[in-house]
C-alpha cells in the first residue's frame, strides 16, 4: 500500500526542499551504493527500485508537486491521482469539464464570440521516466494519460440517439447575435453569444444521456509510445490524434510526451557520448595491464599501457549512444583515475620507500621539471 512506503526524500537522503541539481547527485550516489551488480546485499535490489521510484517522482516538477501536497496518495495509480496527466488539481490539469469546454471554445461571456466551424483538439502533454540504457537502445512504454473523447452513444453530436440537433431559431446557425442600441452618440451595434444556443448555432432539443448533450465525455486511456534509441534527456515526442477530441467535426490534439532519463550510476553523457571515470591500481598504472571496461553492450577488454598516468583518456570507438534514427554510435571515452594505496603495512611502506629510492630522473620527467621551473625564477 502506498501509505506503508518510505518518505521519497528520506529515500534519497535530501531534505524537502532540495534543488534539482541535489537530487540528480543525491540519486546517482544512493544508485551506485545500492546498484545490484555491485551490491549483493538481500535487500539491495529492493532498495535500488525505491531509490528508482522516488527520483521518477521528485525529478517531475508536477509530479514532485503533487507529492508534497497529497504525499504518496498524489502519485500511486491505485489513488486515482498523479501520474498519466490526471495530477492533483482535477482531470488532466482541468478543474472540471467546464474548464474543458472554455479551452476548446473561448470564453462564454457577452462580446465573445465561439466559432462554429470545425475546431482542433487540445493537446495533451504527460512526462515518461526512462533508464539511461532505454534511451540509449529505445524501448516502448505505456503512459496513462486523462483526455476528452466523442461519447460513444451519439457520436459526438450530443443529441441523443435516434433525433439530431436542429439549426437554433434565433441565432440562424450562427452561434451570435447582433443587438443595436439608440444612444446618444448614435446607434451602436454590439455581438453577443447566443443565449439560446450558447454558440453552437445549433440546439439539442433531445440530449444524449450518457453525455448530457455535450457530445464529449472523460476518460482515461493506456498509449503505448515507441521511444527512438538515442532520445536525450529533456526532448519530447509528439503522438498525432492522441489528445483532446477535436470540435464541431474538428480533429483530435495530439499527445507531447516529454523524455526524463535517469542519470545512471556509472555513465555520463555528452551527446552521443558516454564517458566513464575508471579506477585503477598504482601497480596496473606503472606496469600496464589488461582491464575490463563496463560499456553499455557489457564488458569489454581494454589495454592499459605501462606509465599511465591520472586523467589518461582512453577512446573505445562506436560503444557510445547512437543518433536518433540512425545506426551511427558515438564514441565512449574511459578517464583513469590511479588509487594511491591506503592503509599501508610497515613492511610495505618501507618496500616503497626502497623502490622510490631507486627511481631516476627519467622515470619522474613530470615531478622534475615542476621544481625545475622554480629554479628559472630565481
Amino acid at each position: 500500500m502506498a501509505e506503508e512506503k518510505r518518505d521519497f526524500y528520506e529515500v534519497l537522503g535530501i531534505q524537502k526542499g532540495a534543488s534539482e541539481d541535489e537530487i540528480k547527485k543525491a540519486y546517482r550516489r544512493m544508485a551506485a551504493k545500492y546498484h545490484p551488480d555491485v551490491n549483493h546485499e538481500p535487500d539491495a535490489e529492493d532498495k535500488f527500485k525505491e531509490i528508482n521510484e522516488a527520483y521518477e517522482v521528485l525529478s517531475d516538477s508536477q509530479k514532485r508537486a503533487a507529492y508534497d501536497t497529497y504525499g504518496h496518495a498524489g502519485v500511486d495509480p491505485n489513488f486515482g491521482a498523479g501520474a498519466g496527466g490526471y495530477g492533483a488539481g482535477g482531470f488532466g490539469g482541468f478543474d472540471d469539464l467546464g474548464s474543458i469546454f472554455e479551452s476548446f471554445f473561448g470564453g462564454m461571456g457577452g462580446g465573445t464570440s465561439r466559432r462554429t466551424g470545425p475546431m482542433r483538439g487540445e493537446n495533451v502533454r504527460v512526462q515518461a521516466t526512462i533508464s539511461f540504457e532505454e534511451a540509449a537502445f529505445g524501448c516502448e512504454k505505456t503512459v496513462e494519460i486523462g483526455r476528452v473523447e466523442h461519447c460513444e452513444e451519439c457520436g459526438g453530436t450530443g443529441a441523443a440517439p435516434g433525433s439530431h440537433a436542429e439549426t437554433c431559431p434565433r441565432c440562424g446557425g450562427r452561434g451570435q447575435i447582433r443587438t443595436q442600441r439608440r444612444t446618444p452618440l448614435g446607434v451602436m451595434t454590439t455581438t453577443e453569444v447566443c443565449p439560446e444556443c450558447g454558440g453552437r448555432g445549433k440546439k439539442i432539443t433531445s440530449p444524449c444521456k450518457s453525455c448530457g448533450g455535450s457530445g464529449v465525455k472523460r476518460a482515461r486511456r493506456s498509449i503505448k509510445v515507441k521511444i527512438p534509441a538515442g532520445i536525450d534527456d529533456g526532448q519530447t515526442l509528439q503522438v498525432h490524434g492522441e489528445g483532446h477530441a477535436g470540435e464541431n467535426g474538428g480533429p483530435s490534439g495530439d499527445l507531447l510526451v516529454t523524455i526524463s532519463v535517469r542519470p545512471h550510476a556509472v555513465f555520463e553523457r555528452d551527446g552521443t557520448e558516454v564517458h566513464i571515470e575508471m579506477p585503477i591500481s598504482f601497480a596496473q598504472a606503472a606496469l600496464g595491464d589488461e582491464i575490463e571496461v563496463p560499456t553499455l553492450d557489457g564488458k569489454v577488454k581494454l589495454t592499459i599501457p605501462d606509465g599511465t598516468q591520472t586523467g589518461a583518456t582512453f577512446r573505445m570507438r562506436g560503444k557510445g549512444i547512437p543518433r536518433v534514427n540512425s545506426t551511427v554510435r558515438g564514441d565512449q571515452f574511459v578517464h583513469v583515475t590511479v588509487e594511491t594505496p591506503r592503509n599501508l603495512t610497515d613492511r610495505q611502506k618501507e618496500l616503497l620507500r626502497e623502490f622510490d629510492g631507486t627511481l631516476g630522473e627519467k622515470q619522474q620527467g613530470r615531478r622534475k621539471g615542476f621544481f625545475d621551473k622554480f629554479k628559472d625564477k630565481k
